[in-house]
């Protein structure tokens, strides 16, 4: 069974806390990871992006010459997409790109990168985050009691709010609840920060 530091917010160690192997343990799926970042990263497109096909152009409701007699082509519209101001055809329309990786997938990848922040030695638990006021400067000078000076994911247990807001506007942090624990946070950032309680939320979930 894994064990890591845990350390306290002035950045003193205070003691060792084991992790679940079945969660932090594992052999990483590089695979399995990537195919759970690319569908995070295809959810989060908006898909907003659209042309304006010959229904959509404005005019060209009349036909420009009559069909036979003139030696020219015939022609139904001037809003045809061969015509400069026409429509578009094929062009891209809103829609979802969102999709759907199998349960048991999405569990794996999840158990694979906090397997590999544990690998590399990039997860450090602690025992609480508590703060009088949500004040960022704080929050900054227990990151650096910390020595995390790269891009940080902080988990907290759910409804820390005063930690959660005194940590949002900090550069290179990304502040989540465990319930919102996932992939591509984790993956992206450098770093993982999480308290003891938040810990526990999140083998609560995934064991």
């Amino acid at each position: 069974m894994p064990k890591v530091a845990l350390f306290k917010q002035d950045g003193n160690k205070n003691g060792e806390v084991e992790l679940n192997d079945s969660i932090f343990g594992i052999e990483p799926n590089d695979n399995v990871i990537f195919d759970a970042v690319i569908m995070q990263q295809a959810s989060r497109r908006q898909g907003t992006h659209a042309v304006k096909n010959r229904r959509a152009v404005s005019g060209g409701g009349k036909k420009p010459w009559r069909q036979k007699g003139t030696g020219r082509a015939r022609q139904g519209s001037i809003r045809a997409p061969q015509w400069v101001g026409g429509g578009t055809v094929f062009g891209p329309q809103p829609r979802s790109y969102s999709y759907k990786l199998p349960r048991k997938v999405r569990r794996l990848a999840i158990k694979s990168v906090l397997s590999q922040k544990v690998i590399d030695n990039s997860l450090v638990v602690v025992d609480s985050l508590q703060f009088d006021a949500p004040k960022t400067k704080e929050f900054a000078q227990v990151l650096a009691n910390l020595d995390v000076k790269t891009k940080v994911l902080v988990v907290l247990e759910n409804d820390n709010e005063k930690a959660a807001l005194a940590a949002r506007n900090l550069a290179n942090v990304t502040v989540i609840p465990a319930k919102g624990l996932n992939v591509l946070d984790v993956a992206k950032n450098d770093k993982m920060v999480i308290t003891k309680e938040a810990l526990s939320q999140v083998e609560e979930v995934l064991a």
